[in-house]
């Protein structure tokens, strides 16, 4: 009896994968899945023992581990304990491995139980989840990320500041360099090899600019589906920390790496059409802005604090908003026409194109749960008819900025999630449950470190 080719759907990938494999032999393939950091995890396996058709498993607790690696004990009725997960992979998302010795092949898998329903702690599902509620009203959300991330020395010691990296020049940036085309040469060959690893995975980058911060740099994803878009994240973190690796750097998506430079964020641009017609709801047929669009500001008003877990999902994340030198990045809920002073901005743009910038998440944030919470807080919004306030023409005053604050601490964070019934619902009770266990451990696990500060202020003075 002839056995079937269980590579036969290698002839069914993308153009840019076989383009990329050019007659050579494929020698390997990751299954990987996203963790609640957004964090690959998975398994690596040689070709020859992969194929869609075949079940893949990796325990439930990799959802139960902080950022350091340490499990967290949960007690929620009807959960999966140390059941496993079945991989399904999801061949659209099937790309190349650039920076592999030899031809590699990587596929996002989607995680169900072993009675094929989607387990709903994945980020992946918590987003389709969101996606799955527009759609039941006729509505698909489109987003558009920006990502900025700083290039720097290797740090080999976490004991020692992080540094700026040096250039093509031999000398290190300390100065802002916003918009510098020099500073962007500066990278050369890193922005290079990003580009090239882009191509042979078949991503796309709408532009590349200079960010504020030495060695900050700013790459411009092209609008479309939130879960295409929160794969293509999830792949250009890997993609540029192995490049910036290739050429002598780190590349950290941290939100505050350096004391004295701006920090980073991940800026997604919202907006919905209708499924039926393709036309952009937040526009009225007269061209002026909707009802909807203006519940979409109201509602992502109303609960913005209270998803700040997911957009600002670590201690660091807060000292995004700390300080004078970072005037570009928003510390308040509030919303204006073309206006950087407030965390939701409205951009310049035509009737099809009108949309919600959502400027408080940081580039730290795991994209599928912060798209899929930024976008729960629109839906709530339209859902409610909540209004929005009035627009900001410039800076807030000190009434204002008090009246739209937003958390300052993960600590206020936390607090703030835990009565956030609206919002906990929509992404589903249990998730949430866990998610904030695993986050006020890694909160506690840091209150217990001894940072240099201290020591360096308090060892003899006190």
């Amino acid at each position: 009896m002839t056995q079937p080719d269980v590579t036969s759907w290698l002839d069914t990938l993308p153009e840019a994968f076989l383009k990329y494999l050019n007659g050579r032999r494929l020698d390997e393939v990751e299954c990987i899945v996203p963790d609640l950091n957004g964090m690959s995890r998975g398994k690596a396996m040689p070709l020859s023992k992969f194929s869609p058709q075949t079940p893949i498993f990796l325990p439930i607790s990799i959802f139960y581990q902080t950022i350091t690696g340490q499990d967290v004990e949960m007690d929620i009725e009807n959960q999966w304990a140390e059941s496993d997960m079945a991989l399904v992979p999801d061949m659209s998302t099937a790309m190349a491995v650039p920076w592999a010795k030899t031809p590699a092949l990587q596929i996002i898998h989607d995680l169900q139980d072993l009675d094929g329903n989607p387990i709903s702690c994945a980020p992946r599902n918590v987003l389709k989840r969101v996606i799955g509620m527009y759609r039941d009203k006729g509505w698909q959300p489109i987003v558009a990320p920006e990502l900025e991330f700083y290039l720097t020395r290797p740090n080999i010691d976490p004991n020692e500041p992080i540094q700026p990296p040096i250039g093509r020049s031999g000398r290190s940036g300390n100065s802002l360099q916003s918009y510098s085309m020099t500073a962007i040469d500066e990278y050369g060959p890193v922005i290079d090899t990003i580009y090239e690893y882009a191509e042979a995975a078949g991503l796309h980058i709408d532009s590349v600019i200079q960010e504020d911060g030495a060695g900050q740099v700013e790459f411009n994803l092209t609008h479309g589906d939130p879960l295409l878009l929160a794969d293509q994240v999830f792949y250009f973190k890997r993609i540029i920390r192995e490049a910036a690796l290739k050429n002598g750097m780190f590349a950290t998506f941290m939100a505050k790496p350096m004391r004295d430079q701006p920090g980073s964020a991940m800026h997604i641009h919202q907006s919905v059409v209708d499924i039926a017609s393709g036309k952009n709801i937040f526009s009225a047929d007269d061209g002026s802005a909707s009802d909807l669009f203006r519940y979409f500001i109201g509602g992502t008003q109303k609960h913005l604090r209270e998803i700040m877990p997911f957009i600002a999902p670590n201690v660091n994340s807060y000292r995004r908003f700390e300080g004078a030198d970072n005037s570009s990045a928003p510390t308040n809920t509030g919303w204006g026409y073309d206006n950087r002073a407030t965390g939701l901005r409205v951009p310049n743009s035509g009737v099809q194109d009108r949309r919600l910038e959502n400027r408080v998440v940081g580039v730290d944030a795991n994209p599928y749960l912060a798209i899929a919470a930024s976008l729960v807080c629109g839906y709530l919004g339209m859902l409610n008819g909540v209004e929005p306030s009035a627009p900001a023409a410039s800076e807030l005053d000190e009434e204002q900025e008090s009246s739209f604050y937003i958390p300052g601490t993960f600590d206020e964070a936390l607090r703030i999630f835990e009565a956030a019934g609206e919002v906990r619902d929509a992404l589903g009770e249990d998730f949430c449950q866990l998610y904030a266990a695993v986050k006020n451990e890694e909160m506690r696990l840091f209150h217990r470190e001894i940072s240099p500060w201290e020591r360096q202020h308090l060892l003899l003075n006190v």
